[in-house]
This record gives C-alpha cells, structure tokens and sequence, in this order.
C-alpha cells in the first residue's frame, strides 16, 4: 500500500546500486545463477559463500559493470599479507630510532611539570602514533627541497612532542629549547628566550610549524582545500604540484567534528588523489572510548567509502597472520567484527591471561587456536598502526591509487609503549609526568644507558638522550630525510617574490567616483577588482572566493572573463548559454565558487593565502562574503588562518544591520566589526566611498606581496545600498585615511557667524551619508555646525591608542600622542560617533576622544523593514544624530534642553515609518 514501508525481509533495492525492478531478459539464467548461489551454501556453508561472494564483487568492480561497493568490509587489513610489499628500510635502526624519540618526547613534557612550572602537555598520543609517523618520514613525506617540490604534513596537535623530540635528534632543536617548552615567553637562556610553543603554531614558530591544527576539525577540512589549491596552481600553469602530497595526521575523535567530515564529497568530486588522510584509531576520546558500543573504525569506513574514498585499514600486527590464515570457519574474523571498541580499550589496559578469556574465549573455536600460546605470546599480538611493515604497505597503497583521495584507518593504542598505568587508559590524556617506577620501566623498555642514579637524583628532571649526529641510529635518520627533499615539520615563509604592483592608472577610475550614477561600496569594489584582473602582472595571482553569491555582489560578469575552476572542466551546456554572463566553468578557471559552503571558503582562503610560503607562489586570496557569515560563523577558521600567517583580503559585502534590506534577524551584521578586533592579524576598514577603498586595497596588495610583505589580512566591510560616490578630494590625506580617520567636510558657519555653537560628527561606512544630512539638518534648523569625519576604521584607531598606552612602560621616552586624540584635540564642542554597527564598535576609541563623546548604535537583533525604517528604528538616522548633537550641547549648556526636545517630537523619532534616511534597492 502506499505510504508503507518495505518490511526487512522482503526484497527490495540494492543499497545504493541497480533495482530489482529492471527487466530480466534472460530469467532461465538467473535462475541457474541463483540455483548456483543456493548450491554453494547448502555445499560449503555461508562462509565459503560469503567470501564467493566478496570476490565477485571485486571483480565486477574491476570489470567496471556499476555495482555499488561495500560500506563496510572486515575488521581486517586491507592490504593481505601476500600483496604486502618488502619492507625497504633498515629495521633495527628504525626501531632503535624510535625509541630514541619516545624517550625524548614523553621526557619534555615530564620536565614541563616539575614544581614551579607545571604548564601541562600531552605524553600518550605521540606514544601511539610513532609508527604512523616515523614510517612516512623516513620513507613517504618529501621536504621543501625535492625536485617536486615537496608535500604538506598536517601533523596532529597532540602529537607535536614527537615532531620537537625528532628536531632536537636531527640537531634542529637543542635541549634548552626543549625545556622551553610551553614557555614561550619566561623560559630565557642566556639573555635569549628558548622556548617552544605547545602545538602547531606557525605564528609563534614561523620556521618550523606549517599548518595549526589542534582546534579539533580544521585540520581535515584546511587538508582538503590545501590538496585542491595544489591542483588549482597546477591547472593555471602557475606551478608543477603533480609530485606534491597533501598528508593529514587525525584523531579518530577528532572525526566527530561537522568539519571533520563536511567536505570529504569535495576531495572524491575532484579526485584529490594528491590527498592522504591518516587517521589514528585509538578508539579514545579526551575522556574515554569513541564509541563504546561500536566500531568507529568501521563508522569511519563506511563514510568515507560512501563518499568516494579509497579505504586502507590497518587493523592487526603481523603477529594475527598466521591466526587468520587458519581461520578457515571465520570465527576470528567473526570475534573481530563484533567486539566492541570499548572491549578493545580494555583488553589493552589488562594483560594476556586477560585478552585470552575475554576475546579468544568468546568461541571455542578461537580460543583453541590460542590454546597452545603463553599469555605473553598473546599479549604481544599488536594493533596494526604500531606495525611499521604493515604501515609502510598502506602508505605505498595509498601513494599507488590514482583517482580518488585516500584515507588509512590505523588502529593503535593510546599512551603505547608508556607502561600500564599509560596504555589504553581512560584519563591518558591527561597524564603529563611519570612517577620514578614509570621512569625506570619506560628506560628499560626502550633499552636505554641512562643510570638508576640519574633518575632517582632528580625524579622531576630525567636527563635527555640524544647520541649524536654519529651515531648510526641518528645518521640513518638523517640521510633519510636528506634523500627525501629535507627536514619535517619546516616552514619557509620568505622564498617568494615580491610582485610588481598596479600604478595609478589601476585606481583611477574608481578614485574618479561614479558621477551622477547611484552605485554600492560592493560594485565600486567590484569595478575595481574588474581592473586589477586586467593588470599583466598582479591579475594572475588574484583568487577570488565566492560562496555562490556572484550575482548578489554584482560578479556574475566575472564567470565568462575570468571563469569558474572547475578540474573536469565544463561537460556540459549551462542554461544561460547563449547570455552575454554566462555560468563557466574552466580546468584553467581563476574562480574560487566552492557552493554554500563559508568554512570551505574560509579553508580555500587559508591555503591561497599562504601559497607563498607552502609553494613559494604569491598568491592574494579575495574572498567576498555576506558580512554576517564571516567571523560570526567561520571564526575559529580565521583565527587558524591568521596563526599560519596568511594573507588575503577578506570581503564583508552586504553589511550593516539595517542596509541588508529586508532580509531579516538572521543576515543583519551590526557586530563583524567587534568580532574582527579580536583577531590581532586582521586589519579592518569600513569605507564609506569607492575612493577609500582604492587606497585601502593598493595598501593592502603592498603590504601583502609588496617589496616588504607582511604576515596581514585584511577585512573590509561593504554595503549594497546604491548612492553616489563622489570623486576623491582634493588634497586628500591618504595616510589619514590608511590610518582610521579623516575630516571630510568641515561646517560652514556662513550665515551664522564665527560663534556659532560646534559639533563633531564621527560616521564610518554607510552611515558617513546620515551624518552629512545631519550636518545639514543641525544647520539650516538650529543654527548649529557640524565638522564630518570619515571613520574608516575604528579598529585601527582603537589599536593605535592602546599602542600609545604603552608609553608608561618606557618612561624615558616622549609619550605618543593617539592619533584620534590628534584628530579631534581643539575641536569645539561635543563628539558624536555612529555606525550601521552596535554601539560597542564606535565605543573602542572612547579613551583617547578629548571631550565629551556620545556614540549611537545599532544594538539587538535584526529584522526585515525598509533601511530607513530599520535606521529611524535604531535612531541612527540623519535626524536621529541630530537630536542627539543637540542634546549633548544641551547637557554642557549650550543649547536649550526644551529645543532638543521638540526637535525629537519634530522628526518623529518615535515612529520608524517616518524614518527617510537611506535608497532602496541595490543588489550590490
């Protein structure tokens, strides 16, 4: 009947395959098909039937005949024994290496708690994933001086122990920065700070670290768009990246994030298989297993194979091979399937005789394969990620598969190698120092020369172990990493060239104003990008980013010029085919259009913006957004961007809480502004004209990929309300501009005299026309002059005050006078300060204002009205500021308090259907 579901055992569709309604054209043969299938079980069990069944499957994958793929194999290897590749690098020094680094790794963050200092650390996730990581660096990951190029590690941040204990062994490190470490300021050495920041942080340790990655989920995402931008530079013919591999080193917990996950359908759509995710499968959280009742490796599985990844598990050691090679009836694999990971946690945090009861134990079957084993036999049966040779051949595996990303699935222990109060335990995350039994087990499992005597002397300070760069361990290492391009992690972020920037000409016709025409901040920007795109020798390196509103920001005429990226090209006729704007898509395309999708955007725009220091090609990111889902939604994204030192331009286009026309609570930005000043590499302006913008965005491309660059992003705030732009002045102060403020139109006190009373209206953005009919309105109705600043940026005011604050840490020099106090000192009168953002913004210059000072703001939600509505509402309309300059008069007496307040009855202040201030229309 209709409406009603399909019971369990009734046939029906094959998941995500061909249905069983098509015709069949030969039913005989079917028949004699499944006759077959039936005969096969009744004959040899469901077992042999089973994998009868598997390998058909394989087949009919390789034939290419369209059947769907399993979500979900066997809790085994992938990669069977027979197909494992020989392992090419010397063993025993691998090993011997590794311990070296164990050993050194959990011993820095030990010293870190000795009394006095206790600044945490994290010991266990480093110790379970050794393996992942020394396999790919003495093997797979290429450094910066590879003929390719070099790949992009994304190390996990928890495991940064590990990544400080190589460097130091390779020389890179010494032991006074070791000691540094989580010290970043107060560990001094000889006049000079040692020190080392907790996790990746390539804002405090430019030189080492590449990619931030311990905010849970930025990593896979920023990993996905850093293999596309690869392929991106590829497809321009910007650089050769075809010898370039993206690795990203993951938590298994870490996959719970929305972002973990959010965009693996990118990396399979655009067969990324420049791509390599490692997630480590110790099957903990923070605070305990990931999924207790379940198999997150097999989760995990079917995920990415549903999203079209190559999968490569890495379950067991190659001490299980034998075992399964016996298990002939499945029960093994069978126990496997079905155990729980929080089984498997605990198994690990016990003993042999434990695992022999309570796994084997669960089938006669398995427990008689076991039953000839000492307990210490199958205690050592090791989880496959701690298995180097079975590593290696996923490694390999993964690097051989062409088409689609991968991802390796190893499963470890966490705190591995540590001990039994270590291993596998709930609260291993937390732990941070050894007791001096912990110590002296650790030393012997790693087989170490260190004395009882040195640990007991000093339990909170066991000595370091490095032998030297001689030593056959240490050399083996390091001619590894020689022959593979180069240490790991390395930054290099002073290799590119500076560019040839636009000149005049560039900026000319947007400095000219748009005459009598109405037209937004957003098309004056646009026009101007227009231009840059045309400059021979910066439009190439010009990204723009757009999250599937060209056409609400007035750049749909980008996509048949420039056109959209797109690495299959465009295989199909758009339906706008025959239009002069055209929807195209180009393998060449300079186009960022990555859908409805700001984090992606945010992640592409990290990994443009930082090409020259990961490529060693300038790359100026433009990303343009509703101002709105910018730092309110992808801020932790813009602060890991600004830790790995990118730069770019950041574009907030329909801002403002009441310009957005209509749209309602949940687009009205009036706080992007506040949420950007918290962001110390963001420089944000709020222009009110085309011609502050053109100076801001050639100070920006200089700053950036100038003779001189900087680490800097810069964000800058545009409307989509049409009014004219007025030519630039004449003798405009562009520093003053640069700088935050500048006076735009001093009052006239024609036809009142030279005592007429005096107000300073301070406006940014938008609201720069509001203050300019105040100005008329204080003057033709009360007799009262106003003097009109330009406000470009609050922020860079703020900061430049607080800057100027220091001077009472150096007493012996000349205090600095904050530039807004320059502004306005012997300025009559009171000072008004609004914004089409809430108070808060206007009030971080409140400090250095001399005199009187009073902001108007937009505070609250947003909700959908006419813009004039919506400004009366707020009362940061024309006459809204003008009734507030009256009052502030009035309150130093200087203006009758009855005249304010009939000049509020007058205006209908109270009523927003009276509200005028402000056009309709404008999409851009």
């Amino acid at each position: 009947m209709k409406g009603q579901r399909v019971p369990r055992d009734e046939v029906g569709p094959i998941y995500n395959g061909l249905p069983t309604q098509l015709p069949d054209a030969d039913s005989e043969e079917t028949q004699e098909w499944l006759d077959s299938l039936d005969g096969l079980i009744d004959a040899a069990g469901q077992h042999r039937a089973r994998y009868v069944m598997l390998k058909l499957l394989e087949r009919s994958r390789e034939r290419a005949i369209g059947v769907p793929s399993l979500t979900a194999t066997d809790h085994v290897n992938t990669v069977p024994p027979s197909l494992e590749p020989e392992f090419p690098g010397d063993e025993r020094l691998e090993r011997e290496f590794r311990k070296l680094v164990r050993w050194n790794a959990a011993i820095m963050v030990h010293r870190a708690q000795k009394p006095g200092i206790g600044v945490g650390g994290h010991i266990s996730t480093y110790a379970g994933a050794a393996t992942l990581y020394e396999v790919g660096l003495n093997h797979f990951f290429r450094g910066k001086d590879h003929p390719g190029g070099g790949d992009q590690i994304y190390f996990q941040g928890h495991a940064s122990p590990g990544m400080y204990a190589r460097a130091y062994l390779e020389g890179r490190l010494a032991e006074a920065d070791l000691d540094g470490f989580r010290q970043e300021h107060s560990h001094v050495v000889d006049g000079k700070v040692r020190a080392l920041p907790s996790y990746p942080h390539p804002h405090q340790m430019p030189d080492f670290w590449e990619f931030p990655t311990v905010s849970m989920g930025i990593g896979p995402i920023n990993a996905i768009y850093q293999a596309q931008f690869n392929r991106y530079l590829h497809n321009r013919g910007l650089k050769d990246t075809s010898q370039q591999h993206v690795w990203a080193f993951l938590g298994d917990g870490e996959m719970d994030e929305p972002e973990s996950r959010g965009a693996l359908q990118l990396a399979a759509t655009e067969e990324l298989d420049n791509l390599t995710f490692v997630i480590n499968c110790n099957l903990q959280r923070l605070d305990g297993p990931v999924r207790g009742n379940g198999s997150i490796m097999s989760e995990l599985e079917s995920y990415f194979r549903g999203a079209g990844w190559n999968v490569i598990k890495v379950v067991w050691g190659r001490e299980w091979d034998d075992l399964l090679a016996q298990d002939t009836e499945g029960a093994l694999v069978n126990l496997m399937n079905t155990v729980p990971d929080g089984d498997y946690q605990t198994f690990k945090a016990n003993n042999g005789a434990y695992v022999r009861e309570h796994f084997f134990g669960r089938d006669p079957r398995t427990a008689k394969m076991v039953e000839d084993w000492s307990d210490e036999q199958i205690w050592g049966l090791k989880r496959g990620g701690h298995d180097y040779r079975k590593v290696y051949a996923a490694y390999q595996r993964a690097m051989q598969t062409s088409g689609q990303p991968t991802v390796i699935l190893a499963h470890t222990i966490k705190g591995y190698f540590l001990g039994k109060h270590f291993e596998g335990r709930n609260a291993t995350h937390q732990m941070k120092k050894f007791t001096l039994d912990d110590l002296k087990q650790f030393r012997d499992r790693l087989d170490l020369p260190i004395s009882d005597s040195q640990l007991e002397a000093d339990p909170y300070q066991p000595p370091y172990f490095n032998p030297g760069a001689e030593d056959e361990r240490v050399k083996y290492a390091l001619d590894r990493r020689q022959e593979l391009g180069g240490f790991l992690p390395e930054r290099r972020g002073n290799v590119s060239p500076s560019l040839p920037l636009p000149g005049d000409k560039t900026y000319a016709s947007v400095r000219k104003g748009s005459g009598k025409q109405e037209i937004a901040t957003t098309m004056a920007w646009v026009r101007l990008v227009k231009d840059l795109l045309r400059d021979k020798e910066i439009g190439k390196h010009l990204v723009p980013i757009i999250p599937d509103e060209a056409r609400t920001f007035g750049m749909d005429s980008f996509f048949p010029t420039i056109k959209i990226y797109n690495p299959h090209g465009q295989n199909y006729t758009p339906v706008d085919n025959d239009l002069m704007l055209a929807y195209r898509e180009s393998k060449e395309g300079q186009i960022l259009h990555l859908g409805i999708n700001e984090t992606g955007s945010v992640a592409a725009f990290t990994a443009a913006g930082t090409s020259y220091a990961t490529h060693g090609v300038p790359m100026v990111p433009l990303y343009i957004f509703y101002s709105m889902f910018g730092f309110q939604r992808t801020g932790d994204f813009l602060w890991a961007a600004g830790d790995q030192l990118t730069r770019g331009f950041l574009l907030g286009a329909t801002a403002g809480r009441t310009t957005l026309t209509g749209e309602g609570t949940q687009h009205m930005d009036g706080h992007s502004p506040l949420l950007a000043s918290t962001n110390d590499a963001v420089v944000t302006y709020d222009p009110a004209y085309a011609y502050e913008i053109a100076h801001i965005m050639r100070k920006g491309l200089d700053r950036m990929v100038g003779e001189n660059p900087e680490n800097v992003i810069y964000y800058m705030t545009m409307y989509n309300e049409p009014y004219v732009q007025p030519a630039e002045p004449e003798g405009l102060n562009v520093d003053d501009v640069l700088k935050g403020m500048y006076l735009l139109k001093e009052g006239s006190t024609d036809g009142l005299g030279e005592d007429a009373r005096r107000v300073q209206l301070l406006a940014s953005g938008v609201a720069v026309p509001w203050a300019l009919e105040a100005q008329e309105l204080l003057k033709n109705d009360f007799g009262v002059v106003a003097d009109i600043f330009s406000v470009t940026s609050w922020n860079e005011l703020r900061r430049d005050g607080l800057k100027a604050n220091e001077a009472w840490l150096r007493p012996d020099e000349e205090p600095v006078k904050p530039f807004v106090t320059q502004q306005l000192e012997g300025r009559p009168g009171p000072v008004i300060a609004v914004s089409d953002y809430m108070h808060a913004v206007q009030d971080q210059i409140r400090e250095w204002v001399p005199g009187d000072f009073h902001t108007l703001g937009a505070d609250g939600f947003g909700f959908s009205d006419t813009r004039a509505a919506a400004r009366r509402y707020y009362h940061i309309d024309g006459p809204s500021i003008a009734v507030r300059a009256l009052h502030a008069l009035a309150d130093r007496g200087e203006f009758d308090r009855d005249r304010a307040r009939e000049a509020a009855q007058r205006y209908r202040l109270d009523d927003p259907s009276a509200g005028t201030s402000g056009n309709a229309g404008g999409d851009a």
